[in-house]
């Protein structure tokens, strides 16, 4: 009779550490799928698509960051434009250009998602670089991070081949008013 009492107590609770279990698989399934849900949406783009959003009619000053996932500089200035995003400023729009591949687009998500991150951001989908990076700015070298900034308003421009600092995007942007 011990031994039947023991066995079910074992089956009892192997069925209550299952349904732990189930219960915590589906709480990670709940919390996996809205994160989904409220991602940021990376859109991959072609060059095409980048000059339409350089040479747009904007009446808001544009803030463009060129950067990529495994660039140290880049991820380091990163909180410097969502800063500049969540601040929400009238006339400003901030876009961030990603290039790594294509191939990486999940990894972008991730990095994105998990840094929360909300300002536009596009996987820039052109890996001979120097077919475009002139046409973004003809004194661009290529090097990342590169951040331009533009008012369409009087056609003023300008563009930083290098990491940005705290108080000096807000700079470039004065310049450009």
């Amino acid at each position: 009779m011990d031994h039947y009492i023991g066995t079910f107590k074992l089956k009892l609770s192997f069925s209550i550490e299952k349904l732990i279990m189930s219960k915590f698989h589906l709480v990670i399934l709940c919390a996996f799928f809205f994160q989904e849900i409220n991602a940021q949406q990376i859109s991959v783009i072609k060059f095409d698509e980048l000059h339409k959003i350089i040479h747009s009619n904007s009446t808001s000053i544009q803030v463009i960051n060129f950067w990529a996932t495994w660039c140290g500089p880049c991820v380091k200035e990163l909180p410097l434009f969502e800063k500049l995003h969540k601040e929400n400023k009238e006339g400003i729009k901030v876009t961030l250009i990603n290039l790594d591949f294509a191939d990486k687009l999940k990894r972008v998500k991730s990095f994105v998602a998990h840094k929360q991150m909300k300002a536009d951001v596009f996987l820039l989908d052109e890996i001979d670089y120097n077919q475009w990076i002139h046409k973004v700015d003809k004194h661009w070298g290529g090097a990342i991070p590169a951040t331009l900034v533009i008012n369409h308003q009087n056609g003023k421009r300008m563009f930083v081949e290098r990491e940005m600092k705290e108080g000096e995007l807000e700079k470039l942007i004065e310049e450009v008013r």
